[in-house]
């Protein structure tokens, strides 16, 4: 899968975002090493704490259905280039690797790969 159908895919989930709040919608699209694609979009809560961001939903979807192998993500926002916030950073060290790829944009035509070790260095797991 090439990263601008990712891409394709997380725009298309911004829309269903719940964001009463932050109005700040965001879509995310998560690439399996199966080739499987499990997409998110953020929900707020009036109980801010209890907000879960896309890349999240995202992976419990993937992980809930028995998938635990990623090679990339695709983050999108109603705002165009998104970025995990760093409680998604830690969330998604978890799961993958220092060669797993994050992909962000402000539309498919300029987007901007960066892996894992690139924005969260020196990540840890227990």
């Amino acid at each position: 899968m090439m990263y601008k159908d990712l891409y394709r895919m997380a725009s298309e989930m911004v829309p269903r975002a719940y964001a009463p709040f932050s109005k700040f919608k965001v879509g995310a699209a998560l690439l399996s090493a199966d080739g499987q694609v499990f997409t998110g979009c953020n929900v707020e809560n009036s109980s801010f704490g209890a907000t879960i961001c896309a890349e999240r939903t995202a992976f419990v979807k993937a992980i809930s259905e028995g998938t635990m192998e990623f090679e990339a993500i695709a983050i999108v926002s109603s705002e165009g280039e998104a970025w995990p916030c760093g409680i998604c950073r830690q969330f998604m060290k978890e799961f993958c690797d220092g060669d797993f790829k994050i992909i962000t944009g402000d539309d498919e035509d300029s987007l901007k790969v960066y892996t894992m070790d690139e924005i969260l260095p020196e990540g840890f797991r227990l």
